[in-house]
């Protein structure tokens, strides 16, 4: 047996319970990993609450968490190149990241240099940079705009688009201004002064990455003269605006994890600052973020 918090039915962060699950076997293509670290992001919550139904249909109970870092602990058949004792950080297109241990079909080595926080806070938001990166077709000298900039998402984002050649505009609050710069992106503001503010400082925006879901989109849509190359990843309402709404899928991006930890390891991207938690104390992780009360990326962590 093990432990995880278990979403119990869909609701308030009080709906995760530290609770005994069974500790199962990897099956062929797979590895068991015993979770030193986990990420959480805005996601995990809009599925908690039960916003993304249509898109993650959870069992009920379930395991949230789309990424985890750990030592490997068992090894399935027809699987190469890992080892009972690696140290690796796992995509987890099915979830389950919040637990003692969790089975991954995809993953990469961790660096030695690279801490569990940031092997944990690294592969979701990596699968989806490149993975939307790749949808909306950015090309060098194109205009990005990327909303949620100073995000776990949007950072990524912003740096491979930038070491592409692509002028990036970043939207984000103001105490992110100096990070932005520093990364080669253009801080600009959210809210109502977002259009007029974009306009001040480009001719014309090409693509759009709505890394926040917060309601930026029908701006973004303006914008960039139509929904053909708006992607959101987190807005229940884009379905209704059009705008494509992109979900972690096995395909997405496959090889962006290990594009993201390699340029980890060598010191070339930044991520986000954490603030840690216990595993067992998810529920209170998820009302920190809820509540906004930090700008740090949030991990759990089994230590």
């Amino acid at each position: 047996m093990a432990s995880a918090s278990i979403l119990t039915q869909y609701g308030d962060p009080e709906v995760l319970e530290w609770r005994e699950v069974p500790r199962l076997e990897p099956g062929p293509g797979q590895i068991r990993i015993a979770v030193r670290a986990a990420g959480v992001g805005p996601t995990d919550l809009k599925i908690r609450r039960g916003d993304l139904q249509a898109i993650f249909a959870l069992p009920e109970p379930a395991v949230l968490g789309f990424e985890a870092g750990g030592v490997v602990d068992a090894v399935g058949a027809d699987v190469e190149g890992v080892a009972v004792g690696d140290e690796v950080a796992a995509w987890l297109p099915g979830l389950g990241g919040y637990g003692e241990y969790v089975l991954a079909s995809s993953w990469t080595p961790k660096p030695a240099g690279v801490s569990w926080e940031d092997a944990a806070a690294l592969p979701a938001s990596a699968e989806a940079a490149v993975g939307v990166l790749r949808e909306l077709g950015i090309q060098a000298g194109e205009t990005l705009l990327v909303l949620g900039g100073g995000g776990a998402v949007g950072m990524i984002a912003t740096q491979l688009a930038v070491r592409q050649g692509v002028s990036v505009l970043a939207a984000v609050g103001a105490a992110d201004d100096a990070t932005m710069e520093h990364l080669g992106a253009r801080p600009v503001r959210y809210g109502d002064e977002l259009g007029d503010t974009v306009r001040a400082a480009v001719d014309r925006v090409d693509a759009v990455l709505d890394a926040a879901g917060r309601g930026g989109l029908p701006t973004a849509i303006e914008l960039a003269g139509g929904t053909q190359r708006v992607i959101t990843l987190a807005d229940e309402h884009a379905r209704d605006l059009g705008v494509r709404l992109s979900a972690p899928t096995p395909d997405r991006a496959p090889d962006g994890v290990a594009i993201a930890m390699a340029l980890l390891g060598a010191g070339e991207l930044q991520l986000r600052s954490h603030q840690t938690f216990a595993m067992r104390d998810a529920a209170e992780a998820h009302r920190t973020l809820e509540r906004g009360q930090t700008g740090a990326k949030l991990v759990l962590t089994t230590g």
